[in-house]
């Protein structure tokens, strides 16, 4: 049997919604009822919030939840998990993001699934959406080869419709991603990448190194909760 943790990582600092998991949703911060939508999920042998700050801290020992304190700065989500990983006994290790707080349990246990076949090395979520939405350059967009391994993702709208097509199917990356517990230690150890510095997606450095990254189709809408709109958006969906 595998063994499972999830590792949220959730920095305090936040560009368009200042200090957005702290913020209330409901009665709780979001990243409480990330922490708790994660746990109730009944996924995982065991769930922690990995932080750099100690409101956040407070808040999630507050609801009896397990916390890391991180000590370094890092250039993504993976990179702060990673550093707390030597306290996390599990053979995956699955990053959720601290902004998602509806988390979904047939996604994630359909995403954990894939990983009896020994070569997946890491895995993450996709949906499909409308070529609308694939326009806004907040949904990242991601293709993949026939084996259903992530050939590229990218805010800009892929593939490039260059026929007009009136049935073409994009695919949203939802952000969600599991590692194979070596893998992510690795991960840690590389570079920032070019193309990820680019696109701003800590994926990328996965896809210019080698890796390959299995996705699994759900139909699961998440929110996350980037922006004050988003924010009026999950309390009016679920608290209203």
């Amino acid at each position: 049997m595998l063994t499972i943790a999830a590792l949220i990582p959730a920095r305090y600092a936040s560009t368009r919604l200042p200090s957005k998991l702290v913020q209330d949703l409901g009665g709780k911060s979001v990243i409480q009822r990330t922490y708790l939508s994660t746990v109730n999920t009944g996924v995982f042998n065991e769930v922690w919030v990995v932080t750099d700050h100690p409101e956040i801290k407070q808040q999630i020992e507050s609801i009896g939840g397990k916390v890391f304190v991180s000590k370094m700065e890092h250039q993504s989500g993976s990179d702060r998990i990673a550093e707390a990983m030597e306290s996390v006994e599990a053979d995956l290790i699955i990053n959720v993001q601290g902004d998602e707080p509806f988390q979904d349990e047939k996604s994630l246990r359909d995403l954990i699934e894939v990983f009896w076949d020994s070569e997946v090395q890491v895995a993450s979520l996709k949906t499909k959406i409308s070529a609308k939405e694939a326009q806004n350059q907040n949904a990242v967009k991601v293709v993949t080869d026939l084996q259903g391994d992530a050939l590229y993702f990218s805010r800009y709208p892929i593939p490039y419709n260059r026929e007009s097509l009136p049935d073409l199917t994009y695919w949203k990356h939802i952000g969600i991603y599991a590692y194979r517990r070596e893998v992510l230690k690795e991960y840690a150890s590389l570079v920032k990448s070019e193309l990820e510095s680019i696109e701003m997606l800590e994926q990328l450095r996965l896809l210019e190194n080698g890796y390959r990254i299995r996705m699994v189709e759900t139909v699961h809408v998440t929110i996350a909760i980037d922006t004050q709109e988003d924010l009026e958006k999950a309390r009016k969906l679920r608290f209203e």
